[in-house]
């Protein structure tokens, strides 16, 4: 009886009414979410109303991730050389507050001179860093999503823009680093 009525409640427990076979495709509201790379259409690309049904749509939405994967790396190159104005400006501002030239030598010997760790903080300097820095998370949290889909276009998309904006604005990069 104890067994019979064990097995009772494990079945009931065990068992909710939901197939939880990982086997084939989710089902969602408007179609299935393919657990593997594909090209077919009909994969949400962030919201519900986002939905390529058709090869023009998907060629839409592809051309779309690349203008904004150039975007992304745009907003890197930008942000390097505004880091580097930043920091000149702030070493002349620490230079004033100190009432000294500074140096011609690289900002970290001038850094090092002074034991200044850190620039103070700078509205003007630091909210637009901050801003900057909340658009590229954002832009890399939607890549994100959209890669999760699976789709191949919209991966591909997002790769060579990344890719094309690399080679059109990654020079600007290491410039701003070295100066």
């Amino acid at each position: 009886m104890v067994v019979l009525l064990l097995s009772y409640v494990r079945s009931a427990i065990g068992d909710n009414g939901m197939d939880m076979s990982m086997d084939g495709p989710m089902s969602l509201a408007i179609g299935n979410m393919l657990p593997y790379l594909h090209f077919t259409l009909g994969d949400t690309l962030w919201f519900l109303g986002w939905v390529p049904q058709s090869v023009g749509a998907m060629i839409g939405a592809c051309i779309g991730l690349f203008l904004l994967a150039l975007l992304e790396r745009w907003l890197v190159a930008c942000r390097a050389i505004m880091e580097l104005h930043w920091g000149a400006r702030a070493d002349l501002m620490h230079a004033e507050k100190l009432d000294v030239t500074p140096i011609a030598a690289p900002k970290s010997a001038f850094i090092r001179a002074f034991k200044w760790p850190a620039p103070p903080f700078i509205a003007a300097h630091d909210i637009p860093r901050g801003i900057t820095y909340a658009a590229q998370a954002l832009l890399n949290y939607l890549f994100m999503l959209a890669v999760m889909t699976f789709q191949l276009g919209y991966i591909f998309a997002l790769l060579t823009g990344m890719g094309f904006g690399e080679m059109l604005f990654g020079r600007f990069l290491p410039s701003a680093h070295l100066r």
